[in-house]
């Protein structure tokens, strides 16, 4: 739950790099909503060691797509091709992400990606599902199976169709409970919303390609085959960004549109000014707005979503920097105190990715003075921490770690 609801960068247009030495770094370039534009390979690393040609061809591909962000994997040359992209002058601001890559290969040869993308080869698609990771984590890493994420403990000693029916459940609670962007979900996330399933998704995101971003929710009728009753399902499970009406991004149904119109007339203001007015909602004498239809429940549910401002509750996807003089497990020595990202969480601690090729280890008695009951009431995946080096084993590549207050 915690990964598929990660940080989300949005819909940006995202330049995508999965590194790599000998073979070059393969470079996607997406659209805002994660459609591939245009893929090539630079060779920054040894042998060619072309790091002027990638300079200059990543300045000349941000210019011409107009990228926004830049996604690098985290797996083999990650560091060195983060450092060549450091030194890029670009036109326009730029942030740079380094993102978990981890699945990313299971996905670029699974049939999934081969349906999307039966014109490109795996390294092409991996690039591109690192890209659509940072854009919309949730959309990308649905298509993976949860055991080649890398994520958790014991996932291959249980019923594996317990599993899958467990997992299914997170998926669709992660769905009710943020929405789906339907402006950068991919198929199979879209097939978890009520009333869609697979063959109206694959609709959706045609009509998407061919006519480009939905602009309200009235868009959605035009998608082929898709009638009143799957709209009446899953509207308000479909959110778009930035519409004109504010509440096609929210849970509030568009048959309930016209009630919250009223409501802001009412109190002779915009239907903006409501959202998120905690005061002037309390304010509101729902009994009014009873009908025959919708009864006191229906608009206690409108006015607690109309108390949510953003309405999707996952933190917007931030910057972050490794220590740059940590290279290597040979470069750590106790005491030193280390930028990490949490990468996955156990019973027994937490790892920590802190830039090299292997992760350290919180214990569970290193992540508080007191008593530690549950992990999770500590730390949280992807979290951005600071962590103190306890103690270095080189032969047995074993970092300790403790978490740093």
């Amino acid at each position: 739950r915690q990964l598929l609801l990660g940080a989300p960068l949005g819909e940006k247009r995202i330049l995508a790099i999965d590194p790599g030495f000998r073979t070059g770094c393969k470079v996607v370039c997406l659209d805002a909503q994660g459609n591939l534009l245009h893929n090539e390979t630079i060779y920054p690393h040894a042998p060619q060691n072309d790091i002027g040609g990638a300079i200059k061809k990543l300045s000349s591909l941000a210019n011409a797509y107009k990228i926004e962000a830049i996604a690098i994997g985290n797996g083999t040359a990650s560091r060195e091709t983060e450092q060549v992209v450091k030194k890029v002058l670009f036109n326009n601001p730029v942030e740079v992400f380094v993102v978990s890559e981890a699945g990313a290969s299971i996905y670029s040869a699974s049939k999934i990606a081969r349906e999307e993308f039966p014109n490109y080869d795996v390294t092409v698609r991996g690039a591109v599902s690192i890209g659509r990771r940072l854009a919309d984590p949730l959309a990308e890493l649905v298509k993976i199976d949860p055991k080649s994420i890398g994520v958790g403990q014991y996932q291959h000693d249980v019923d594996q169709n317990k599993l899958k029916t467990s997992l299914d459940t997170v998926v669709e609670s992660c769905v009710n409970s943020v929405g789906v962007n339907i402006n950068t979900a991919s198929i199979p996330l879209l097939s978890y919303v009520s009333g869609i399933g697979p063959k109206l998704a694959e609709n959706i995101v045609s009509q998407r390609k061919e006519k480009g971003a939905f602009k309200s929710r009235k868009d959605i009728m035009d998608v082929p085959r898709l009638g009143g009753k799957a709209f009446e399902q899953g509207a308000a499970f479909l959110r778009i960004k930035d519409a004109e009406n504010p509440l096609d991004d929210s849970a509030v149904h568009p048959e309930s549109y016209g009630i919250v119109k009223q409501m802001a007339k009412d109190k002779r203001t915009e239907i903006l000014s409501l959202i998120g007015n905690k005061t002037l909602l309390k304010d509101i004498d729902l009994q009014k707005y009873c009908t025959a239809e919708v009864g006191l429940p229906t608009l206690e549910d409108i006015r607690s979503e109309l108390e949510k401002p953003g309405l999707d509750r996952r933190e917007k996807a931030k910057v972050f920097t490794f220590d740059q003089t940590i290279k290597s497990i040979t470069d750590l020595h106790s005491g030193q105190l280390l930028p990490g990202i949490v990468n996955n969480i156990t019973n027994f601690g937490c790892f920590v990715d802190i830039g090299i090729k292997e992760s350290g280890l919180i214990h569970v008695s290193n992540l508080s003075d007191s008593f530690v009951k549950d992990v999770n009431e500590h730390v949280y995946l992807h979290q951005q921490i600071i962590v103190k080096v306890l103690d270095v084993d080189v032969s047995r590549k074993r970092i300790q770690l403790k978490l740093h207050k």
